[in-house]
């Protein structure tokens, strides 16, 4: 199969735009570096298109690799006919591939192939195409009796060559094609709780008697019913329409209604189907289902995580990180604006030791020597108590001086403090005091802190521990890649973990990164990186224009435009009767520029649009304004919520069927589909993002489940419960914060790459 034409017919695309994106790849570009910089070579193709195309392409490689090796297996067998081989070549499907290889593939030893062996294939053919209405079958089976093979009958020797019959039928690869079409578009998922749960109270209740076709079936369904399997609670099977699958079988394989055969066929087709078919047919299409259910549980999971990623910094700001704690006390940090550790305390403000004085005291001393803007407050146990506590507290001080107090979401927090990565930041520190720096600095910069976490302990994903977890872990990985080029990266301040995921770096060039850094201070451009062990031409290529210097001399390195385009940035701005640093920020001079009027070469009008962006507005961030939810602060724990109420929250997690709102109580809350709303519906992403702020009505609360139903329908009454909800806004940063304050989509940053040219 020729791959690339394949892509080209598949995605609707030019040839140019699949080569040249293939050559890249094969070159070591990377995604986002094609996607922003070699826009010319692939038609603009955004990132998610490079990406598809990507997947697309390995699939079709395995695919070809798998054919050849099919191939060769049947022609060692002598049974590779033109035929037979054209259906294996034309194939673009690897179930098909598989089915088609199947009667020639090695097994165990199977009632059929005994038969096989005893000589018994000519009287399986004889039932198939013997037309006489009064044959006589036994007397025709007794000329086949092989006593020695374990047929000593006449009776044995025809049910050895019905085994074969039955086998055949199953190893047909139209019959197997037809059958699991027929499941998917008519078969039914059937789920019944096994008798010894059937009298108990499980989170599997709803699929104690469960049906519903495999085609309507949507992904957390099939998770949870197969999660409710695996943990020995449910059965779980699949049910065909029987009079469709028997009729086909019957045509496939009685030729001739009439004859005396057609009896012993057609129980032939019954056991057939029983014993093979349906068996094989319930796995295919469980693996569908489980396909199906993954990708949109990677999709979901994709989406969560991206918006996590992307949530508003707070910025360079100092910031208290405080880890809360009844009887082991609060765990506070400070640290300053550029995420550095400054001091460490413990304070005890709740019972049972409740030294509230003197904890208020350390509180204010050290918001008063550090300079504090803002204090994270960690939203596990006793998180509202220390946010009252901290608000209490800062209160004493002049109103220009009193930090920003923010409960923010600890998910995770527990997972790096425990990490190897922590260990190396922090060796001399304890767990709780990694978590309290943790907390702090994903109020500061939450991408640059989360990559240094599991993305699966952060809390967004659905079902995230029953798929796949190799894939998974590739699918959060590129996500992971996309948000950090997307936004970009400060050379100076950037961890190791974060500069793993630039675009051509790996671990082994971010730790030396990192060690020359800290060896030589900060660097002052983007050229002073080739000075770094490890950071060939190409590495320097591919991660440069990812990599931010802001105050560096050449405004350009503080932004998105690579340094292979600094040249022709310089040219433009002499044609223009300027300098680079005087066209940075002026956004009048810079609408008004023609850019069709520079394009030459291989520089064409989508980058330099691209580059007249970027100077518009020179290290922006792309990211929202900074904001947070004000809980209520008469509701504090789950026994504080009442129905009716209208609180204040954040979205921690958006799955297929609604959202989990954090309402402030240790306790998310669930807004269904169905109620995210006034009108219908279809996919919650489209209508709420994990941190976004909401205002919800509670519905119900079940306390023996611990569970919370929400609404974000619109409904008469003022939103009492939340000051900042009554008063029609919510509270914000009064300090300058970097972004735009707008809902964010998946952005795709639109995208040949010959290293050796552009080093020329």
């Amino acid at each position: 199969m020729n791959i690339p034409q394949q892509l080209i017919i598949e995605f609707n695309l030019q040839p140019f735009q699949v080569t040249n994106t293939l050559s890249l790849f094969d070159e070591g570009a990377t995604v986002p570096f094609i996607s922003r910089y070699r826009k010319e070579q692939t038609g603009s193709l955004d990132e998610v298109q490079i990406r598809d195309l990507q997947h697309r392409f390995e699939y079709y490689k395995d695919l070809n690799e798998r054919r050849a090796t099919i191939l060769d297996s049947i022609r060692e067998q002598g049974k590779l006919t033109p035929g037979l081989e054209k259906k294996i070549l034309d194939t673009l499907s690897k179930t098909e591939l598989e089915d088609l290889y199947l009667p020639y593939k090695p097994r165990r030893v199977t009632r059929a192939t005994k038969a096989k062996e005893a000589g018994l294939e000519p009287l399986a053919a004889w039932l198939v195409e013997c037309d006489d209405p009064a044959a006589q079958i036994l007397e025709k089976a007794s000329l086949f009796v092989n006593a020695e093979k374990g047929f000593d009958s006449a009776a044995g020797a025809l049910q050895g060559a019905l085994d074969i019959l039955a086998e055949q039928l199953s190893d047909n690869a139209e019959v197997r094609k037809h059958l699991r079409e027929l499941a998917a578009a008519d078969g039914i998922i059937v789920s019944a709780v096994k008798k010894e749960f059937k009298d108990r109270k499980t989170k599997f209740e709803m699929y104690y008697d469960f049906r519903e076709k495999a085609s309507t079936l949507v992904s957390h369904r099939i998770l949870a019913m197969f999660r409710g399997e695996h943990e020995k609670v449910l059965r779980v099977s699949l049910e065909l329409p029987l009079e469709k699958a028997a009729a086909y079988l019957e045509r496939t394989l009685i030729r001739h209604r009439e004859s005396a055969t057609a009896a012993p066929l057609r129980d032939t087709v019954k056991d057939s189907y029983e014993r093979l078919l349906l068996p094989a047919t319930e796995t295919e299409i469980r693996i569908e289902l489980r396909q199906k259910a993954e990708a949109e549980a990677f999709a979901v999971f994709g989406e969560n995580l991206e918006a996590l990623l992307l949530s508003p910094p707070a910025g360079r700001k100092a910031v208290l990180g405080v880890d809360p704690g009844f009887r082991t006390g609060c765990k506070v940090v400070a640290l300053d604006n550029t995420g550095k550790f400054l001091e460490y305390q413990t304070i005890f403000p709740h019972e049972p030791q409740r030294r509230s004085s003197e904890a208020a005291r350390t509180i204010l001393d050290m918001i008063g020597r550090h300079g504090i803007a803002l204090v994270a407050i960690g939203n596990g146990t006793a998180g509202r108590e220390t946010d009252d506590f901290i608000r209490e507290a800062a209160a004493a001080l002049p109103p220009e001086s009193r930090p920003v107090s923010v409960v923010v979401n600890e998910s995770g927090a527990s997972v790096y403090s425990a990490s190897e990565t922590a260990a190396r930041e922090f060796p001399d520190f304890d767990v709780t005091v990694r978590g309290a720096i943790s907390i702090a600095r994903r109020l500061q910069d939450p991408l640059a802190e989360l990559v240094k976490i599991d993305p699966k302990s952060i809390g967004v994903g659905q079902y995230q521990h029953d798929v796949n977890q190799v894939t998974l872990k590739k699918a959060l990985e590129e996500v992971v890649e996309s948000c950090v080029n997307r936004v970009g990266v400060d050379i100076n301040l950037a961890s190791e973990e974060l500069l793993k995921y630039v675009s051509g770096l790996n671990r082994s060039i971010a730790g030396k990164i990192v060690a020359f850094r800290n060896e030589n201070g900060a660097f002052d451009s983007r050229a002073a990186l080739l000075q770094v062990a490890g950071m060939g031409d190409k590495t320097f290529v591919l991660s440069a224009g990812f990599l931010r210097i802001p105050g560096a001399a050449n405004p350009l390195d503080n932004s998105a435009v690579h340094p292979e385009r600094y040249a022709f940035v310089e040219s433009m701005a002499a044609a223009l009767g300027t300098t680079v640093r005087d066209m940075a920020g002026k956004s009048a001079m810079l609408r008004g520029i023609d850019a069709k009027q520079f394009v030459s070469g291989n520089i064409g009008l989508p980058t330099i649009k691209d580059i007249l962006a970027e100077l518009e507005k020179p290290g922006r961030d792309p990211r929202a304004t900074f904001a947070y939810a004000a809980f209520s602060k008469d509701v504090r724990e789950l026994s504080d919520v009442k129905e009716g109420m209208q609180l204040e929250g954040a979205v921690t997690n958006v799955t297929n069927f609604g959202a989990f709102v954090d309402i402030g109580v240790h306790q998310d809350g669930l807004v269904h589909i169905s109620e995210l709303s006034d009108s219908f519906v279809t996919d919650p992403k489209k209508v709420v993002r994990v941190g976004q702020i909401v205002h919800v009505r509670v519905l119900k609360v079940d306390a023996a489940l611990k569970r919370i139903a929400l609404s974000m329908k619109s409904s008469p009454g003022p939103r009492s419960e939340s000051p900042a909800a009554a008063a029609g806004s919510r509270p914000r940063d009064p300090r300058p914060a970097a972004g735009k304050d707008a809902p964010r989509k998946l952005v795709t940053v639109k995208p040949k790459f010959n290293v050796r040219q552009f080093m020329k």
